[in-house]
């Protein structure tokens, strides 16, 4: 189903007891956009990824994957929908070519076997296909998550610090794949990171996210400028520390 929007969120809440992690969040992901969801830890980023995935259910609100209806049609909405983070590790005692062909089998990808060899060649792990995932450094780990959640190229793309184990170079070459993925396949992509050089040199716009509400939204490159800071991480620091005072700069959000 081709939309306009990879994933819309409306006026979502998930309060734990007395905690409220995310307070009436709204956001729009468009096909081919790259959003960063910026924020200290603790602000409700990840609350946010799991009811995208369906792991959380929201109190309050409504989530939409291309148009469906998250709540009402869950494995509809998350069938062209991918994840990666440093932290979901892959079955360790799996080669990587097994791990590969076990998850093209779970996502019932078409021509499994082809696309397994193009993911191995374009992530750089041919030579590590017969290599058991639990020995691989962190940064061939990262690419095989990578490869893993292309599989079944997806309409959604679910980024956690994904290029956190990386050296500079294999970084760089991971953020124009993944920009290329956007623009050429229509992606839309929700890119979390603590890398303000990656968002700013990766993402179309920045939401930033503080004790569970969105503050500031726009351009990485232009936002900090308009809110008197040098950069994207002046403006994250003083969000952080002063997001009350912040919150009444704050812009209007758009999407």
């Amino acid at each position: 189903m081709a939309t306009e929007y990879a994933l819309e969120v409306d006026a979502v809440r998930k309060q734990y007891r007395d905690v409220v992690a995310v307070d009436g969040v709204c956001f729009r992901v468009r096909a081919g956009e790259i959003v960063g969801l910026l924020g200290p830890n603790g602000a409700g980023k990840t609350s946010i990824i799991n009811m995208v995935l369906g792991i959380l259910q929201p109190d309050a609100g409504h989530i939409r994957i291309e148009g469906i209806d998250l709540a009402r049609d869950r494995s509809q909405a998350l069938a062209n929908t991918s994840f990666a983070a440093v932290y979901a590790a892959l079955p360790g005692n799996l080669t990587v070519y097994q791990n590969l062909r076990f998850f093209s089998l779970l996502y019932n990808v078409t021509g499994a076997r082809s696309r397994i060899e193009s993911l191995l060649s374009e992530y750089d792990l041919r030579g590590l296909r017969a290599t058991r995932c639990g020995v691989l450094s962190s940064g061939e780990q990262t690419r095989l998550a990578l490869a893993k959640a292309m599989l079944n190229q997806p309409r959604l793309l679910l980024l956690d610090e994904p290029t956190a184990s990386l050296d500079p170079s294999a970084a760089d070459l991971i953020r124009r794949r993944i920009r290329d993925m956007a623009s050429r396949e229509g992606c839309g992509i929700l890119w979390t990171s603590h890398n303000m050089y990656e968002v700013q040199e990766t993402c179309d716009r920045v939401l930033f996210l503080s004790r569970g509400r969105i503050l500031l939204e726009g351009d990485p490159k232009t936002l900090p400028h308009a809110h008197g800071a040098s950069t994207l991480e002046e403006l994250f620091i003083r969000l952080a520390r002063e997001p009350l005072a912040a919150r009444d700069d704050a812009l209007p959000h758009t999407t």
